[in-house]
């Protein structure tokens, strides 16, 4: 949790505290990865959609088999939109399937854009291996479809077995890897997008019949009209609504499945952090509606404050609980209610349909998933990497391949646009069946190699993988920074904070906690500067004192006493309490009153901005940002973690040294 109006701000001293103004700080303000919705709530909101989406599979095969009348009646159901003399007339299910499922597939393209801009992709030749990773797992289930079915009745259906789905994936992966890295989750959630992406691409090559040329035309100018609005100052967002709508209804009469036009809009808006002007503004504003609260006040308050977020951010916010929790399920209610028969059943496992779909998701697309970028670290493909290397260890790839082994969202769609009556039937029981399989081969995977491969190969492993993107922009220095418990320790813990923000001083204890629980073992704690000054108005003044009792070698007594007293930091008390620590009071309040250290503190609060901090406190563990809360449980389990990683990469550093070592002996000794 950072503190509620945590903004970085260089804004004037009030009057009370000592004379002077810190210089502003032009840029932007980086909110990189402290969003409103980070790629782990995402990834928390998709596994927590997967049960609901479960619910809905069940609810729709129940009432499909006790009463498939009213299930077909309700879903067969004539909806018409008109306006005009035009009009689109559709069956409810179509409607859920083409309409809904576009903004699913937007928030779908709004979270990687976010990722790409801003997140663990933002080094993009880290895109390459789920990229091909998508495209192998494709190539793979499509030509096991193909083994059974080429040259059949059911071979125009090969698009059915290619695509994962989200939610069901992304909730595999967390109930078969309840403690599991988070770069697998990221792995294949950009796996996913290359695989809908695809997915949609073929819909509109291999199941669009005729496509009108003059409607896809519009759609292409609305959609670079859509591109345009960003330059317009006010009220871009009623007219992007009414932009993406006729996107929407252009790619419907072109005869393109309107679905694409989410995924598309979302790869196209941009995820960037607020600059630092919007968000003094919006502070001010706020500020301005406290003393005079009107209506128009309030108003432009409000838009102040969206206007501080990036449009990705926003329209991902408003719509992700819907897409996860109300239309994916509804989409699973409207399409999963097959009708269940002793003949159906008996027609399913003879057929070359249902099997090929139930092989190509449980074996084929795992193998096409591990084989792809296994092959691209030993061809000539590589070179298009850039040298990249892969963020996720081998049995990870393997892992994270089965679990995409479930396809539900895009199968039912595109078996659809395939098929009709059985052969519709067998298809979507396939699908069914390989979203049951493909969990329990992941949850063997993963217990497999957890079992055969010893901890230490595995560490190994892991070593060689891609290093995850540093996010703190300086390191730490001994001869500058505040240091707390092993100087030399393989683990180092940097939290930016605020004497007088109250989360700060909430998590003094666990800090204090930390230290003597790692006492000896290698904990190294460094205290930054962050005051946060539009909303606490003496956190710089304190700052700048706890640099001046460092002057006096008493940096942490001064700290410690600050924190204690969160509500009384203004000059007097500071000139109190350096009293008390038996220090030159005169001196140290001169100092601050002259503004001695002030240069001190905002490079601190430049090397915060450059990190991506906007809030307090904010900490980061061998230099990658802690995410989620900062309990003792949740941060001793990433110190651990980053303990053994650091562990494993300093005996391997160890090893190469020695090898070098011997080598430089022979050599020396004229031995080959």
């Amino acid at each position: 949790m950072s503190d509620p109006g945590s903004t970085q701000s260089d804004g004037a001293q009030p009057a009370a505290e000592p004379a002077g103004t810190p210089p502003p700080s032009a840029g932007r303000t980086a909110w990189a990865r402290n969003l409103a919705t980070p790629v782990r709530d995402f990834l928390g909101t998709e596994t927590g959609s997967a049960l609901a989406l479960v619910g809905a599979v069940v609810v729709a095969l129940l009432w499909a088999n006790v009463d498939f009348g009213s299930y077909s009646e309700l879903w067969s159901t004539h909806l018409r939109v008109q306006v005009g003399a035009h009009g689109i007339d559709n069956e409810l299910r179509v409607w859920v399937n083409e309409g809904l499922m576009t903004l699913f597939f937007l928030v779908v393209g709004l979270e990687a854009k976010r990722e790409i801009d801003l997140g663990e992709l933002r080094e993009h030749n880290r895109l390459w291996y789920p990229a091909l990773a998508a495209l192998g797992g494709i190539a793979g289930a499509v030509g096991i479809y193909l083994l059974f079915n080429a040259g059949g009745p059911g071979g125009g259906g090969w698009g059915v077995a290619m695509s994962t789905d989200t939610a069901l994936a992304l909730g595999v992966l967390a109930l078969v890897t309840p403690t599991g890295s988070t770069r697998l989750r990221v792995f294949l959630l950009t796996l996913v997008v290359f695989d809908d992406l695809a997915a949609l691409v073929i819909i509109v090559v291999a199941y669009t019949t005729s496509i009108d040329v003059v409607a896809l035309a519009v759609a292409a100018g609305l959609f670079a009209i859509l591109g345009l609005l960003r330059f317009l100052p006010t009220a871009r967002g009623p007219i992007a609504v009414v932009v993406g709508t006729g996107i929407w209804v252009a790619l419907y009469e072109s005869g393109i499945d309107p679905v694409i036009a989410g995924l598309a809009i979302g790869l196209v808006t941009s995820a960037y952090p607020p600059s630092r002007h919007e968000l003094e503004r919006a502070t001010d504003l706020t500020r301005e509606f406290r003393e005079q609260p009107t209506a128009g006040g309030a108003l432009t308050a409000r838009r102040s404050l969206a206007q501080a977020i990036s449009p990705n951010e926003r329209i991902q916010y408003a719509l992700h609980p819907w897409t996860s929790y109300v239309i994916v399920p509804l989409f699973a209610l409207a399409n999963a209610g097959v009708h269940i028969t002793g003949g159906l059943l008996s027609e399913a496992i003879a057929s070359p349909i249902t099997i090929g779909i139930v092989v190509a998701y449980v074996v084929g697309k795992p193998l096409g998933i591990f084989v792809a970028p296994w092959l691209a670290t030993r061809a000539a493909v590589r070179k298009l990497v850039g040298g990249g290397k892969l963020t996720i260890t081998w049995p990870g790839l393997l892992g994270t391949g089965t679990a995409a082994g479930v396809g539900f969202t895009v199968s039912f769609l595109i078996a659809s646009l395939a098929f009709s009556g059985g052969q519709l039937d067998q298809a979507k029981l396939g699908v069914l069946a390989a979203s049951l399989i493909s969990p329990l081969v992941a949850f063997a995977v993963f217990r497999g190699t957890r079992a055969l491969i010893p901890t230490s190969k595995r560490l190994e492993q892991l070593r060689r993988t891609a290093e995850s993107i540093i996010d703190l922009s300086d390191d730490v220095d001994p001869e500058r920074d505040h240091i707390r418990g092993d100087p030399d320790g393989a683990v180092t813990l940097v939290e930016y904070a605020d004497f007088e923000c109250p989360y700060c001083g909430r998590a003094e204890p666990t800090v204090r906690e930390l230290l003597d629980l790692h006492h000896g073992v290698g904990l190294r704690y460094v205290f930054r500067h962050l005051p946060l000054q539009d909303v606490h108005p003496h956190a710089q003044l304190a700052a700048e004192a706890s640099e001046a009792a460092a002057a006096q070698d008493a940096f942490w007594p001064m700290h410690d006493t600050l924190m204690a007293h969160q509500g009384e930091l203004d000059l007097d008390d500071v000139h109190r309490y350096a009293e008390e620590l038996e220090l030159d009071a005169d001196r140290l309040e001169e100092e601050v009153r002259k503004r001695v250290y002030l240069e001190r503190v905002s490079e601190d609060v430049s090397s915060a901005d450059a990190s991506g901090v906007s809030g307090t406190p904010t900490f980061f563990i061998n230099g990658r940002r802690h995410q989620g809360v900062y309990d003792i449980d949740a941060l001793t389990k990433a110190i651990n973690r980053a303990r053994i990683l650091a562990e494993a990469e300093a005996k391997a550093l160890a090893e190469k040294r020695r090898r070098k070592e011997e080598e430089r002996a022979r050599e020396a000794a004229g031995r080959p």
